[in-house]
């Protein structure tokens, strides 16, 4: 089984130790769906053992001041055993009190992770400089990614420390555990990468716990940050730059409190277009929006606006409370595969930058841009899980909220306004029969089977709907004792024409060997080009000099979902990009049209109160 999204967590020993409430934290990870690689370091509990030793724990201070722990091979069965006794036996303990069954060991048992002993290094003693040659630190190279990866889908936590095994040397070498954590997410591909520390984030003055810096662009001085922060900072840095989108530095002793501390793999981009770049680089395939709702409502801070995250999963951002309510209503999630973001002094290109996160952070601009009457109210929402059969989040939406008109942020072409969308029929065929040797007089495999079924499926629907498309996806095959069987899925876009009745009248009944199930069944819709919600468009677009196109599009948005139930309601869909990028992996989005379209939507808002008011 495949869980979800990749977490790669890297704790200190004192937070282990001394504050239990992260492992609720991972636990609600964990629970979420996500996969969830814990790396755990060992400062803390190495200091223990010694103490307990009464054994001096041997450092080296190097030329430039700093000191590190001396891990000779003498010393490394004591390191070893600090990590068996003091961190993992603790993480075991505390991840099963939170009913999470985990697979924890030491980097190098069993050569899981692999490194090489670093050079010689210098060191001062005295007033000399002496080259140290038998301190058993090194670097990683490399790790058994399959079986990490078959643990990761088995188990709610897999939890790693150090050391790593060199195979050169056949010894255990020490590693910082930071840097560990970095080159692993980048390895596994991480979605997220968290270093939680004892402060709240990187902060300016270490002695104000309120003066996290929340951002770090490329290669930004830092030069407030000192000692062991150093190395977080440098291994954040790392998975940035290789490819890891979404990494922070978080704490006290925390995921979900304090402060946080982005590393953008980019320079900053021009402010106009910020928050667009930062929406972009966070991951959030369906069913894993928690980390960018989350990051939304922290950035977005203004009196004027509330926020919070509903039970769905969906941001929600209200600004004014009067009886006139315009929703604005995009949706956060993405198709999978996330991959690094680039940009360029035109645009940006990413997962999602298209379908379609520029149209959800134009919506979010207006939250500051357009002028709210005090007897309107602009609600601003992210839906979750638009971009699967779920639409959990537009569910929602539609039976605990209310608007008196809703704008669909999709992507239509600064130019144009989509007025409907064709519906989604989506059904699962199964068919199961004994196996039979295909040399058999009369014999049809099932897969054959499964495409005349499909033909004869298409022939009813489109007996009912003549301007409907299909497509038959996801066909599995297995061969279980002595059963064949054969699933797939088979997906209709249903005209707005067809009506809202129309499952009722296919029949899906094929005898006792196969089954349909519907899985999916949203009305087409389109909305009229006369109410006040579409003339509030028209007017934007004259005072922009431009004339207005209509379109109707055969994909499926939350516009489907909101009217099943709200058919009295004006609804329409408009945001920048080209929507023949969707789901690709070449989408872009072009900083002009991001601004003109932006432009267009504030006039579009204003002129919607404004005709409110009067009527």
């Amino acid at each position: 089984m495949s869980r979800g999204n990749l977490y790669v967590i890297k704790l200190g020993s004192s937070t282990i130790v001394n504050h239990p409430r992260i492992f609720e934290e991972i636990g609600r990870i964990s629970r979420r769906g996500n996969q969830v690689l814990l790396i755990a370091g060992g400062a803390e509990a190495i200091r223990r053992k010694y103490e307990d030793l009464s054994r001096p724990m041997p450092f080296l201070t190097l030329p430039s001041g700093d000191e590190v722990r001396y891990c000779s091979p003498e010393e490394l069965p004591y390191i070893r055993d600090a990590y068996y006794e003091n961190i993992l036996a603790p993480v075991r303990e505390r991840l099963k009190e939170q009913g999470l069954n985990t697979f924890a060991q030491l980097g190098g048992d069993n050569g899981l992770v692999l490194g090489k002993k670093a050079k010689p290094i210098k060191a001062i003693q005295g007033e000399k400089t002496v080259i140290v040659r038998d301190s058993f630190f090194g670097q990683y190279t490399g790790s058994h990614s399959s079986f990490l990866q078959d643990a990761l889908n088995h188990f709610d936590v897999v939890c790693l420390t150090p050391p790593i095994w060199d195979p050169e040397l056949s010894s255990y070498i020490n590693i910082d555990a930071d840097v560990l954590a970095a080159e692993l997410a980048v390895e596994l591909e991480a979605h997220h990468l968290r270093f939680v520390t004892g402060t709240a984030g990187l902060l300016q003055d270490i002695e104000d716990e309120g003066s996290t810096i929340p951002d770090v662009y490329g290669g930004e001085e830092l030069q407030s940050v000192k000692g062991r922060m150093k190395q977080k900072v440098r291994a954040a840095r790392l998975a940035a730059e290789r490819g890891v989108c979404d990494v922070n530095i978080s704490g006290p002793h925390s995921l979900e409190h304090g402060g946080r501390t982005w590393f953008w793999q980019s320079e900053r981009a021009p402010a106009a277009y910020e928050l667009l770049n930062k929406v972009v680089r966070i991951p959030s395939v369906s069913k894993d929006e928690h980390e960018l709702a989350r990051f939304l409502l922290g950035e977005i801070q203004d009196p004027s606006v509330t926020g919070h995250i509903d039970e769905a999963g969906n941001i929600v951002f209200r600004r004014g409370n009067g009886p006139h309510t315009l929703m604005l209503l995009g949706h956060i999630d993405t198709v999978p595969y996330v991959w690094p973001v680039r940009s360029d002094v035109e645009g940006l290109a990413g997962r999602g930058v298209v379908d379609a996160k520029g149209s959800f952070v134009n919506f979010v601009h207006m939250l500051k841009e357009s002028d709210v009457p005090e007897n309107g109210s602009l609600l601003v929402i992210g839906a979750v899980e638009e971009e699967i059969s779920s639409s959990k989040g537009a569910f929602y939406i539609r039976d605990h909220y209310r608007a008196d008109a809703v704008i669909i942020g999709e992507p239509s072409g600064e130019d144009s306004l989509t007025l409907g969308y064709y519906g989604l029929f989506k059904l699962r065929i199964t068919i199961r029969r004994a196996q039979e040797h295909t040399a058999a007089k009369d014999s049809v495999s099932a897969i054959d089977e499964l495409y005349q079924v499909a033909a004869d499926i298409r022939g009813r629907v489109r007996d009912i709907d003549p301007q409907g498309l299909s497509s038959l996806i996801d066909i599995e095959h297995r061969n279980e004792r002595g059963y064949i069987t054969v699933t797939a899925i088979l997906n209709f876009r249903i005209s707005p024409e067809a009506g809202n009745g129309y499952k009722d009248k296919v029949d899906l009944s094929f005898g006792d060997a196969i089954t349909v199930e519907v899985l999916r069944a949203t009305p087409g819709y389109a909305n009229p080009r006369s109410d006040t919600l579409v003339k509030a468009f028209v007017r934007s677009f004259a005072k922009h000099g431009k004339s207005i196109r209509y379109l109707k599009k055969r994909g499926t948005s939350d516009m489907n979902t909101l009217a099943s139930a709200w058919s009295t309601v004006p609804m329409v869909a408009y945001g920048p990009g080209d929507s023949s990028l969707d789901h690709t992996n070449d989408e872009y989005l072009h900083y002009a049209e991001v601004e003109s379209s932006r432009a267009i939507l504030r006039e579009a808002v204003n002129e919607w109160f404004r005709l409110r008011t009067e009527d």
